[in-house]
């Protein structure tokens, strides 16, 4: 690839001696004096949508599909397959620093980059240099959808949600135009916009948002959506720092694949640890002389100091937002600092202590109701026993007057009879 992402990188040493220069002169990102007004550890949420109906979708596809697919919008369909573990990234939140946009882990500053964010999306038609900034004269979230999907505008009109502050189709109604579609051009189209707003930039859970067909029209011209992703990302782990409490809203499988490959395969080898005698002791050791074998190697690198003292020096003295520095004095193990961070059990714990306060204000607030209802009811009790009784007396006057009655007919027959013998 003559014209490859590589081809158009400066040298490391150069790029970092910028680094270096531009941050000696510039100074701390605070000033010097700063009083952090963080908080002591974020409560992260994570939650997902559920990216079931994408995979079944995905694995009904034929491999013509999938291709056409990958040569579009690379290797976006491997983020369904990432699980999300909850408690690696709120932990990792933990030593997010928003002064500085990174990850600090004791002397060691980490940042997800816009090249290993191209590396894991992995797309072709892209072109690195071309960055996402929003149409002037952008189309309607209407005129959008109806060029992304091929629909009438009356059918995408009556799909349109509201959710916030913010318009949004619902996953549903793209999931039932995915299998019925007739062109397999657009069905792609859709499900890449379906994976944009519901792993990339899951806003509205179960939707997607009119901001994500904003960014998707603009892929025909070419342009990187990688920046417009790390901006989302460091812009939320800021908000959640702010608020102490808060919803990621960002691609949290991107951002747990970026930070595997700092995390060692260790897997399997507690059970490399036997001695030379005994039972199987053989078959061990030929396991272990084959697993050799395929050992994945690095090419052979000049790995030299990747700083100068001078940059080393400034960083030992630059000013953190509530990032904890070492101090030999009362130095933490990252086990003893992450026990300020709450368990899942103690999450939850929580939140069901808020709704049991919530609930037992509902209870009090319906015994209360229950006690009105049940004067209600004694007062009712009291007029249906006084009706009850006009009833059964009217009754009885009701019955001792039908018997004056025919005790009168009777006595002016009799009297009649008398009359009429006389004559």
């Amino acid at each position: 690839m003559g014209n490859g992402f590589l081809d158009r990188v400066e040298d490391n040493a150069v790029v970092r001696t910028w680094a270096e220069i531009t941050q000696r002169e510039k100074g701390d990102s605070l000033v010097e004096g700063y009083i952090s007004e963080l908080w002591d550890f974020t409560r992260v949420r994570v939650t997902q949508n559920n990216l079931q109906e994408l995979k079944e979708i995905w694995n009904q596809w034929n491999n013509e599909v999938r291709q056409l697919f990958y040569s579009n919008y690379g290797d976006l369909p491997y983020l369904l397959d990432i699980k999300v573990d909850k408690r690696l990234f709120r932990a990792l939140a933990q030593f997010w620093n928003p002064a500085y946009s990174c990850f600090t882990f004791g002397r060691f500053d980490l940042v997800p980059t816009i090249e290993e964010y191209t590396t894991l999306l992995r797309c072709s038609r892209i072109q690195v240099d071309k960055v996402y900034s929003k149409a002037v004269n952008a189309l309607t979230f209407l005129k959008r959808l109806v060029n992304i999907t091929g629909m009438s505008e009356q059918w995408v009109k009556a799909r349109i949600k509201q959710k916030g502050d913010s318009k949004c189709i619902p996953w549903k109604n793209l999931k039932d135009l995915l299998q019925a579609h007739p062109d397999m051009e657009k069905k792609v189209n859709i499900f890449a916009l379906s994976i944009y707003g519901m792993v990339v930039f899951p806003r509205a859970l179960g939707h997607i948002d009119e901001a994500v067909t904003d960014l998707f029209d603009r892929l025909d011209k070419r342009i990187t959506l990688i920046a417009v992703i790390l901006a989302k990302t460091f812009r939320s782990l800021n908000a959640c720092w702010r608020a102490g409490e808060s919803r990621f809203i960002g691609c949290a499988q991107l951002l747990l694949a970026w930070s595997r490959q700092f995390v060692p395969a260790t897997h399997g080898l507690v059970e490399y640890e036997f001695s030379y005698k005994g039972e199987g002791y053989k078959r061990r050791i030929r396991e272990m002389v084959s697993a050799w074998g395929q050992t994945r190697r690095m090419k052979r690198l000049v790995v030299g100091p990747m700083t100068t003292p001078k940059y080393s020096e400034w960083w030992v003295r630059r000013i953190n937002d509530n990032i904890p520095g070492s101090r030999s004095e009362n130095s933490q193990s990252i086990e003893e600092y992450l026990r300020v961070v709450p368990t899942e059990l103690e999450i939850i714990k929580q939140d069901f202590e808020k709704k049991n306060i919530e609930l037992e204000k509902k209870i009090e607030q319906l015994e209360e109701g229950n006690v009105n209802l049940r004067l209600d009811a004694d007062v009712q009790k009291l007029k249906a026993d006084k009706l009850r009784k006009w009833k059964n007396k009217a009754e009885e006057d009701l019955d001792s007057l039908k018997t004056d009655y025919k005790k009168l007919r009777l006595s002016m027959r009799t009297a009649g009879l008398r009359k009429t013998s006389e004559q």
